[in-house]
């Protein structure tokens, strides 16, 4: 083969056998995956910002305000030492490890072995989808809640089995409703995913809520996990518990954590989970050949995040609740009736009669320039309601109502009314 020649194939490269028709550039399992919400909320906006109208974007849960600065620091003067310039442990750092375990035990009262039933994780979303691979087979039902953080989904699908969804509904206090499920779904599944406090709905669960749920899957014999990400965010002097405070908990369950959320560390990539060492030892095991460990000094910063004064957490809750409070004011006074939420950075408004979601989210985001998601992205129980994450300031919050009560006097003339 000379190199003008483009037609020949190299040895062992895109040779057709048999049943082929060409390259294959994609497994088929993608195709079963629906567009990342998050991805094409950008694509939204980057789209009406060219047509030069002011974005005033409610969409993505990523927090506006920085790390606190002990915490850089921290990172900054371990970025420094060499030590921390090589590969890190799969596990992660047992100083890192011990921190954590002595914050679950002040703040949750749980005692963990921090050699076996604690590992770190480059993000709590990477231990969602290591754990899924960890624990499913093939073809095994996934309890999923519904609506729900996406990744969820999708990862179950990623990792071949088949999720189902668990209504959380409003009557219910949008806790997950296993009681709806047919026997036999519950007699077959494999592993329930809990995430409370909840993204997008903002409940809290109860102790004796993880009673029950714990209870159902010790009797299925299925394996349990709570994403508690937001366990921190709570808005009204309540500390909602952890999953693995109920006593057996560990025979079946682990808890994902992240400090992206609680110290406003989403860019750094630093999360754990903790619980049952088996499932702990599966999740391991998958991690030693997907990645190398989450970076050494990124670790330093969160054994200052844990070990560290929490008044940068005390105020982080301040904040968020004083922005709740705005937004449901300033909105039930636009004629838009929103319930506040008791944990998260997230309200779970229901849409005015004669929208579903995502007609209500286009008439905001083309009449006002307000950019919400709409519910039916989390799921199919998401319909009728759409999530305002308040990651933007006050003065931005308090302008989005004006424009949605500017833009409701002129609905009527078919025309936007935006500054």
């Amino acid at each position: 083969m000379n190199s003008t020649d483009r037609t020949a194939p190299a040895a062992g490269c895109g040779d057709r056998g048999p049943g082929k028709e060409g390259f294959r550039f994609r497994a088929g399992r993608i195709d079963l995956l629906p567009p990342y919400l998050y991805a094409e909320l950008d694509r939204l906006e980057a789209e009406t910002r060219a047509r030069g109208i002011d974005i005033i974007s409610f969409g993505v849960g990523d927090p506006d305000l920085p790390t606190p600065p002990h915490i850089v620091d921290s990172i900054c003067a371990a970025a420094q030492d060499p030590a921390n310039h090589r590969y890190p442990t799969y596990d992660g750092l047992l100083d890192f490890r011990r921190a954590v375990a002595d914050w679950y035990q002040q703040r949750f009262g749980v005692g963990l072995d921090p050699e076996h039933e604690v590992l770190t994780l480059i993000g709590a979303k990477e231990g969602i989808g290591h754990l899924l691979w960890a624990v499913v087979e093939p073809g095994d039902l996934v309890l999923v809640p519904d609506p729900a953080y996406p990744v969820y989904h999708s990862q179950v699908v990623l990792a071949g089995a088949t999720p189902v969804p668990v209504p959380l509904r409003a009557e219910h206090d949008f806790l997950a409703d296993l009681d709806s499920l047919d026997s036999g779904i519950a007699d077959r599944a494999r592993l329930i995913v809990l995430n409370y406090p909840n993204n997008p709905t903002g409940a809290s669960a109860s102790l004796d809520f993880f009673h029950r749920v714990l209870d159902f899957a010790l009797r299925h014999q299925c394996l349990l996990v709570n994403d508690c990400v937001y366990s921190e965010l709570y808005l009204d002097g309540n500390p909602p518990p952890s999953l693995l405070a109920v006593d057996g908990a560990k025979e079946a369950a682990v808890e994902l954590h992240s400090l992206s959320k609680t110290y406003n560390m989403t860019g750094w990539r630093l999360g754990f989970a903790v619980g049952n060492r088996e499932i702990l030892n599966s999740l391991l095991s998958v991690k030693k050949n997907c990645d190398s460990g989450a970076p050494q000094a990124i670790q330093r910063g969160g054994i200052t995040a844990l070990r560290g004064p929490q008044g940068c957490v005390e105020e982080l809750r301040a904040t968020y609740r004083r922005r709740r409070d705005l937004a449901v004011q300033a909105f039930s006074r636009a004629g838009w009736s929103i319930t506040p939420s008791p944990a998260t950075f997230y309200l779970w408004a229901e849409v005015p009669p004669g929208y579903d979601s995502s007609t209500w989210a286009g008439w905001l985001l083309e009449r006002t320039g307000i950019v919400v998601t709409p519910g039916q992205g989390f799921g199919e129980y998401g319909e009728g309601y759409v999530r305002l994450a308040l990651t933007l300031g006050e003065e931005r919050i308090a302008e989005a109502a004006e424009r949605v009560a500017r833009a409701g006097s002129f609905a009527a003339h078919g025309r936007p009314n935006i500054r």
